[in-house]
């Protein structure tokens, strides 16, 4: 090191990083010896970085900090060795480079993952120069390609910009290793797009979807959607989209989707090899049985096997004979259409190659000869509008198209027209044109589920202020229908109204398989079209797997009353049996409708959490039911005391008191006041069952001498039961503590000896002059 320090001929690796670093250092003054010489070192990093790695941890500690990002990255291991943490070096250049202070900052654990990440992104937007610090100034670093390991999340947004520069050649590294570290992609503000820039996002989503570990797509804030990218988005989460050999990447198509047709070309071959290998045991097996008449009939059966087999390959591939091929289109007919399939050179392509993919295809005999009687599909070249193989419109609005081209089975579509009712679906059918779905008189399309090659899909996919038309609900209604590896649903904001319907018979067929992992869904918009308690019962009895279900709304809608034709009321619909967990309403300000939710409760037997937030209570008998059988239960700002009875406060204590399953009640905003919230400490008497540990009384007008009382009294029933209690938590917020300041830190300071007390400095009289200015 000291030869270093006094240039012992070793050239200096990054001119402009040493000059900046030289800047600093004689900024901050006279440095020591060991400091010039770890900067010395730092500067020839690429030749002494093995025999640095090496230096013991004392020294290795005044060496990191002077190191480029580059230098930093590859020094992890070898501080680790030493017993030395990156952490505050990572937290530095955060605050130097980023200059803001991060969301949550206080749950970071990893500042390394969160600074190159943020980098990446940074970056791919064009909005960090890499010369503005000389740490990032290394001639070794590559910006994307060596923060990319490090980035599971990435928001895409405005002209999708990131997208082309992500599927740009130079950048085929950047994308595999997204490939393998990325987990969760968004989308926010996007804008339309054209046909170059949509086919970038097509091989972005295919590699980071497809043949990546993207489980999570989410999408922010567009206002008016572009309905081809959006639908474009929506297929390929779901994993549909066309073969693989159609999305060429750099002039060639996809590399693993050849693989993986190669794979399942050596595996079904392997297949036939041993079929014929048996066949062969059968046959020498049965040498000496030949003349029996049994054994005449077996193989008189396995050859007319194979000849169906034979016909049925033969037609699903494509005579080669035109006047052969004329006959098969001919023996289609007109009702079922031809599924299109396009690859390199526009040649037509056997199903049982494009499909390869699916083990479902690798049918029985049996099968195979039942489907000969049926009506075929040929694969055939794309004609008329349809003839470009790389038009992403095209493949788009074969989802959800009213056309009367047969992309509709006629009978399934006059059947769902004929029942105009959702809840009378066949099981296992998607949205077929229902009355709350139909805006234009016509049959609504369906997604074109065997012209699509079907890869790997998300397990969440969120969609927060997207407005929503019928068409993009009945496409989205079609890919939930076999969506197996969804899990978790969210749709917020988007303007549903009567669509509602169209999507809860996409969950209804989605619920008709076996393997299915949906289990949670979140519905949330401005106006309610039902009465909440209504839909619960809608999805519940649509989807009763579900383990988390939210439903909220803002206001009612005026018209709520006025519904679509052939949607009955959801009261009428039965209730199955859920594996509902947790519950969540946010009601628009209306009755609770307990005559709805006793149902739900009572087919709900793993039912843990409640929460109802701004419902309007009818009685304290029906509250008392819902208090009895539950784990955790939630009133939000549902003013439930705000002109209660003394015996209304005493039923409720009292069936609380009982309830020794109950370990949570959160009662924010409901005008407690100080009495009542001195009665709530009955909960905790010697004569009570109560198992309560959490206790939320925000936002109700409790004064500090009210909460000095009900310490008192909390302290008296703890000492009656010889300190045995389980209450642990009270939260305090948004109280009115501030007006007697002495007061309230006696009652806080005698309280945190009891339990853990959770409270803020809020203002109440800013508060209410808040509310009074905006009256």
């Amino acid at each position: 090191m000291a030869a270093a320090a006094g240039g012992g001929g070793v050239p200096s690796q990054d001119g402009g990083s040493a000059a900046a670093l030289n800047g600093e250092m004689a900024a901050e003054g006279p440095r020591s010896l060991f400091a010039l010489s770890a900067a010395a070192v730092s500067r020839s990093m690429g030749a002494l970085e093995r025999d640095v790695w090496a230096l013991p941890g004392h020294l290795l500690r005044g060496l990191l900090p002077l190191l480029t990002v580059f230098r930093l990255e590859r020094a992890e291991g070898a501080a680790r060795r030493a017993g030395l943490s990156t952490q505050p070096i990572w937290r530095k250049l955060w605050d130097d480079v980023m200059k803001t202070r991060p969301p949550n900052s206080e749950n970071i654990t990893c500042w390394r993952k969160k600074f190159l990440e943020t980098f990446f992104s940074n970056v791919l937007h064009g909005v960090l120069d890499v010369s503005s610090d000389w740490r990032l100034n290394d001639h070794h670093f590559s910006p994307l390609l060596h923060s990319s390991p490090h980035v599971s999340q990435l928001t895409l947004c405005n002209m999708l910009q990131g997208a082309v520069e992500l599927t740009a050649e130079h950048n085929q590294k950047v994308l595999e290793n997204l490939a393998g570290s990325l987990r969760i992609l968004k989308f926010q503000h996007l804008l339309s797009s054209d046909q170059s820039i949509r086919r970038s996002l097509v091989l972005l989503l295919h590699r980071l979807i497809h043949h990546g570990s993207v489980s999570q797509v989410s999408m922010y804030s567009w206002p008016v959607p572009d309905t081809v990218l959006l639908v474009l988005i929506l297929s390929m989460s779901a994993g549909f989209w066309r073969s693989g050999n159609a999305l060429v990447y750099h002039s060639s198509p996809c590399g693993l989707c050849r693989e993986e047709d190669k794979a399942q070309g050596q595996e079904s071959g392997q297949e036939q090899a041993e079929k014929g290998r048996y066949n062969e045991r059968e046959w020498s097996n049965g040498e000496n049985q030949k003349g029996s008449p049994r054994a005449l009939e077996e193989a008189g059966a396995e050859a007319k096997g194979y000849r169906a087999d034979a016909r049925l390959n033969s037609v699903l591939c494509g005579p080669r004979s035109p006047s052969l091929r004329n006959q098969a289109r001919e023996e289609a007919g007109s009702k079922v259409p031809c599924d299109h399939t396009s690859i390199q050179g526009g040649s037509s392509r056997c199903v049982s190659d494009q499909l390869s993919c699916h083990p479902v295809l690798r049918k029985t005999r049996r099968r195979l000869k039942s489907a000969v009687g049926r009506k075929r599909r040929c694969l055939r070249r794309s004609k008329g509008p349809y003839a470009d193989p790389e038009d992403l419109y095209d493949f788009v609005f074969t989802v959800a198209r009213e056309d009367n081209s047969g992309l509709v089975d006629k009978n399934s579509t006059t059947e769902g027209e004929n029942a105009e009712n959702w809840t009378s679906s066949s099981p296992g059918s998607p949205c077929t044109g229902h009355a709350g779905c139909k805006k234009r008189g016509g049959s609504a399309g369906m997604f074109s589920l065997k012209a699509a090659h079907r890869f790997r899909s998300v397990s969440t996919l969120e969609l927060f202020s997207i407005p929503l038309t019928g068409e993009t609900c009945r496409t989205l209604s079609n890919l939930l229908s076999s969506w197996v590896s969804l899990e978790n649903l969210v749709l917020s904001y988007n303007g549903l109204g009567a669509n509602i319907f169209c999507i809860l018979s996409g969950l209804r067929a989605l619920s008709h398989h076996s393997d299915c992992h949906l289990r949670v869904v979140r519905v949330s918009d401005v106006f309610s079209h039902m009465p909440c308690m209504e839909l619960v019962c809608c999805i519940l009895s649509a989807f009763p797997q579900l383990h988390t279900l939210s439903v909220s709304f803002d206001l009612k809608n005026q018209l709520e009353g006025n519904r679509p034709e052939g949607n009955p009321s959801c009261s009428e619909v039965e209730i199955p049996e859920s594996c509902l967990e947790q519950l969540e309403i946010r009601f628009p300000r209306e009755p609770l409708h307990t005559m709805f939710l006793l149902p739900v409760l009572k087919a709900s037997k793993s039912l843990q959490q409640l929460s109802l937030d701004s419902a309007t209570l009818p009685c304290s008998q029906e509250l008392g039911l819902l208090l009895e059988a539950l784990r955790e239960i939630t009133f939000s700002f549902c003013r439930l005391f705000e002109s209660s009875t003394t015996e209304f406060l005493s039923e409720i204590i009292n069936t609380v008191k009982r309830n020794s399953s109950l370990k949570s009640l959160k009662l924010p905003g409901n005008r407690l006041g100080n009495h009542r919230l001195v009665a709530l400490a009955d909960i905790f008497s010697e004569d009570s069952s109560s198992s309560l540990c959490q206790l939320d009384v925000s936002s109700n007008c409790i004064k500090p001498d009210g909460l000095l009382e009900f310490t008192k009294k909390l302290e008296g029933h703890i000492q009656q039961r010889g300190g045995r209690i389980q209450f642990t938590h009270l939260r305090l917020f948004q109280n009115w503590l501030d007006q007697d300041a002495e007061t309230a830190q006696e009652a806080l300071r005698r309280l945190k000896a009891v339990c853990s007390v959770v409270n803020d400095s809020w203002d109440s009289s800013q508060a209410f002059a808040d509310y009074i200015s905006v009256m």
